[in-house]
């Protein structure tokens, strides 16, 4: 079960908080419905249950807070608005994605799409996707880990009749097996029509903590409202009048001298108390809806003061079953019971102590107790029956699917070979360029070359898409923050950052070769430093995007500091570092070695020596100084966000 308890939002500067000390329980093995109308305060009760929102409260599902749950993905299933996917990415590579994201085997999508309909839809793109289809996936997604609870913001929202009955079986039938299903809606027929049990929500409170069988008798179905110094009276002729006339009525006692009169008009109440000489001070029509003021003074716990009269010729030729809510909202003027029901409890003698002729309407059949014949016509997924447990390479399948699921990296790689080649061309046609920054394609004009802003992008775009298309929201906050899944992205933005490297001094060196001849591509003497240093300059460049985009939560801010590095830091550490110290004249690499302690053996101070003398260079040195400085930040705000 799902206990929210004290939810209240963050103040907005000076308006009052959007949910102000929301408490409700949604129970398991049936479907909870929150309501309100648009702006009450429904998404945000559900961001901050899953811990999307700052506020304060707390919220337990199954005795337990979200952050305290291992892995909240196999416990909560979320479809908050939109598939939260890049809109290029296939339905099927979407939900493999989110298989490696989860730790469940990979065939989970097969059995997940062809549960809600989607097979034939597998290889369409996330974008091409209808609004109906565009749900069904969402709610794929949210049984992909086969989770014991399932929380939909407003599911149903601009789907048509057949997809909206459709997706409220699945969430039915999630209930029938004894799972959680709490979603909001703010329409109230749909709320009495799906639910077992309505909480209302309106101006960020809870006004309202019913049954769907009370919410639909008192906040939902048209009545008369009366008041009146002698209302038994006037109920009990009220009663006897539909008896005689064989009209269904429903009469409920709201306490005092209030009555509130069901399947009758003012015109037929006011008439009946003129001709009994009965004073009215009130005679209204209302309609228990959503909006302000309108059917409120019906409390959540109000009693049915008496019984439905629907008295009938022929019995038998009108009996039929009780109507269910649903049922009751789409024909409020029915009886909710039997005829022979009616005549059997309506007896004299409860119309000589002034008691109305009603029957108390029949409530809903809890989900878990629904009959397997009545159950909706639809499938859900076959249960994941073993749980993995946790492997190092989870979040390294995720990030391979997540960059290789989408042509971005490949159209910049792309871009990046063609940029190059043509660079290198034409500062060959030009000449003075030396041989290194010729294979490289590096300009002395352009402070960095195109390979290393290329794996700066991909490195940005790691954390960028994350941002921009959420993937695991419910899992780990808004964004994936972990050690591990950082890790995993810095490790896959290294290997296509040395690929990228790599291919981009291979093509340009061919090009080169069939244009100019062998003698532009000579291997130079000093080859293997370097080789090193334009590995690492690439490398870290894509690990400064990687960092810059998770720290500011931006593909662009990401990328401006790859950009920023050579323009702002590359400066400042050359004129740190290219003056003579003060004791002696000696570079800072003879320096550095010459403090070594011992001479490696096997010419290890040699490696040494060439990694420190990648770090002397003003563009190594800054790129590590700010691939430090990132990480720091990186974990700062991790850290931070774990506090709060």
């Amino acid at each position: 079960m799902i206990q929210a308890i004290g939810l209240t939002s963050s103040p907005r500067k000076e308006l009052p908080p959007a949910v102000d000390d929301v408490s409700f329980e949604a129970h398991a093995g049936r479907v909870t419905a929150l309501l309100g109308a648009p702006g009450a305060g429904k998404t945000t009760v559900l961001k901050l249950m899953l811990g999307l929102q700052r506020g304060r409260g707390v919220a337990y599902f199954r005795g337990r807070p979200l952050h305290r749950i291992p892995h909240p993905a196999h416990e909560v299933g979320v479809l908050l608005g939109d598939v939260p996917g890049h809109p290029a990415r296939s339905v099927r590579g979407h939900l493999r994605m989110l298989c490696a994201a989860s730790g469940v085997p990979a065939r989970r999508a097969d059995e997940v799409l062809e549960a809600v309909g989607l097979v034939s839809l597998r290889d369409e793109r996330l974008g091409t996707l209808s609004r109906g289809m565009d749900r069904r996936l969402g709610l794929a997604c949210a049984l992909l880990t086969d989770p014991h609870t399932l929380v939909l913001d407003d599911p149903a929202r601009g789907l048509s009749v057949g997809e909206s009955r459709w997706l409220h079986d699945m969430t039915r039938e999630h209930a029938a097996q004894g799972g959680t299903v709490l979603c909001s809606t703010a329409d109230p027929k749909e709320a009495a029509r799906i639910a077992d049990h309505v909480v209302t929500l309106e101006g960020g409170r809870v006004v309202a903590d019913q049954e769907a069988t009370e919410f639909a008798r008192t906040r939902l179905r048209p009545r008369v409202s009366v008041r009146s110094p002698h209302a038994v009276r006037l109920s009990a002729l009220l009663t006897q009048e539909a008896r005689s006339t064989r009209r269904s009525v429903e009469v409920v006692r709201e306490g005092g001298n209030r009555l509130c009169v069901y399947g009758s008009t003012c015109a037929e109440v006011g008439e009946t108390a003129f001709r009994h000489g009965i004073v009215v001070h009130q005679l209204a029509d209302e309609i228990g809806d959503m909006g302000p003021g309108v059917g409120v003074g019906v409390s959540a716990g109000a009693t049915t003061a008496g019984q439905l009269t629907q008295p009938s010729a022929d019995p038998q030729k009108d009996q039929r079953p009780p109507l269910t809510p649903a049922a009751e909202s789409a024909a409020p003027d029915e009886s909710a019971a039997s005829p022979e029901a009616a005549q059997d409890e309506a007896t004299p003698d409860e119309a000589e102590t002034h008691r109305t002729a009603a029957t108390a309407a029949p409530r809903r059949t809890p989900a878990r107790f629904i009959p397997r014949s009545t159950r909706p016509h639809v499938t859900l997924p076959p249960p994941v029956l073993v749980r993995p447990a946790p492997r190092p390479l989870r979040p390294v399948r995720y990030e391979i699917r997540r960059a290789t699921g989408v042509a971005t990296g490949y159209t910049v790689g792309a871009c990046v070979l063609l940029v190059s080649a043509l660079t290198a061309v034409v500062l060959a046609r030009i000449g003075h360029t030396p041989q290194p920054r010729l294979l490289a394609a590096w300009p002395a004009e352009l402070p960095l070359p195109p390979a290393a802003l290329g794996a700066g992008l991909l490195g940005a775009l790691a954390f960028g898409d994350e941002f921009r298309h959420p993937a695991l929201a419910a899992d780990r906050g808004t964004v994936p923050r972990r050690l591990g899944l950082l890790t995993a992205k810095l490790l896959v933005a290294s290997a296509a950052a040395l690929v990228l490297a790599v291919l981009t001094v291979g093509c340009d060196a061919e090009l080169l070769y069939l244009v100019y001849g062998s003698e532009m591509v000579t291997v130079p003497a000093d080859w293997l430093p370097l080789t090193a240093g334009w590995l690492a300059l690439v490398t870290g460049c894509a690990w400064a995007g990687v960092l810059a985009a998770g720290v500011f939560r931006s593909t662009t801010a990401g990328l401006a500091a790859v950009v920023a590095v050579p323009l702002l830091v590359v400066p400042l550490v050359h004129k740190l570092m290219e003056g003579p110290s003060r004791r002696t004249p000696e570079p800072l690499s003879q320096r550095l070695r010459d403090g070594l302690p011992l001479r490696w053996p096997f010419g290890g101070e040699q490696h040494l020596e060439a990694v420190l003398r990648l770090v002397a260079q003003p563009v190594g040195g800054a790129m590590a100084l700010s691939v430090v400085a990132l990480l720091g930040a990186y974990l700062f705000t991790g850290l931070r966000s774990r506090v709060r």
